[in-house]
């Protein structure tokens, strides 16, 4: 074959190329970004169901996730210079650690009233949850998957330096993780412990950005947290909250009340 025929080929295999790196290294990004965005799931479920109307949960979602989306984006595009800035890692950190505790003191507290006999109210999800507006829940949503991302694009950075096919996991994992957060919201009504196991994991992470920052040499692998959420989960998903049965009352009975 002449030297021209080989040329007048090359963008072709060129093209061959990038095409085949989508084909595989996409689904490794979009299933690593749904593995490391189970725990984010659950915080961002838990954040929505402080709105109690479900209209304005899933409103909420959409909205935060889409600001979440700009950011992550933006995190994705400047990705060299995020992972090397200390300081953001560190707030990051500091936000996340921030959220695990004074989201798992309510909890705790309505624990150790259910073992004492007392019921707390009923118009919040958890005891000492106080229901926030929309705008509030919004931004917590977006600044709380921020948060999260820098871990998540961390990982996915270190899979491929193709800008536009990490931008295109971030795009398809963020839709998953709104599905997922809805399908943690009814699950969160479902399981008591699963709130309290998320809001750990959630802790997990802000702590492994804070050892990233300050002693980079003891992290632990990816391998290793990702066991301890899963066993977080675990035990997340061991008690089930008893759903009240609706007993109807005898016909002649109903006749008596109202008559």
């Amino acid at each position: 074959m002449e030297a021209e025929s080989i040329e007048s080929l090359s963008p072709l295999l060129h093209a061959a190329d990038q095409w085949g790196e989508w084909l595989l290294l996409l689904p490794l990004l979009v299933a690593l970004e749904a593995v490391l965005s189970a725990d984010n799931a659950i915080a961002l479920a838990a954040i929505a169901r402080q709105l109690r109307d479900p209209a304005q949960q899933g409103r909420a979602l959409n909205l935060g996730l889409t600001l979440a989306l700009v950011f992550r984006l933006g995190l994705i595009a400047a990705a060299r210079w995020v992972l090397d800035f200390w300081p953001l890692q560190l707030l990051a950190a500091g936000y996340l650690l921030w959220l695990c505790v004074t989201s798992l003191l309510p909890l705790l507290r309505g624990d150790s009233q259910e073992e004492s006999g007392s019921q707390p109210e009923a118009d919040h999800p958890h005891p000492g949850l106080h229901e926030r507006g929309l705008a509030g829940v919004v931004t917590t949503l977006a600044l709380t998957d921020l948060a999260f991302s820098l871990d998540s694009v961390a990982a996915a950075v270190a899979v491929s330096n193709n800008l536009a096919l990490v931008m295109a996991g971030g795009v398809i994992g963020v839709i998953a993780l709104r599905l997922t957060s809805a399908l943690f919201i009814r699950w969160l009504a479902e399981y008591g412990r699963l709130e309290a196991a998320g809001y750990l994991a959630v802790g997990l992470v802000g702590a492994r950005l804070v050892l990233r920052v300050v002693a980079p040499q003891v992290v632990p692998p990816e391998w290793l947290l990702l066991a301890v959420v899963a066993l977080l989960f675990t035990w997340g998903f061991s008690r089930r909250t008893p759903v009240p049965e609706v007993v109807s009352a005898p016909a002649d009975e109903a006749v008596e009340v109202m008559s």
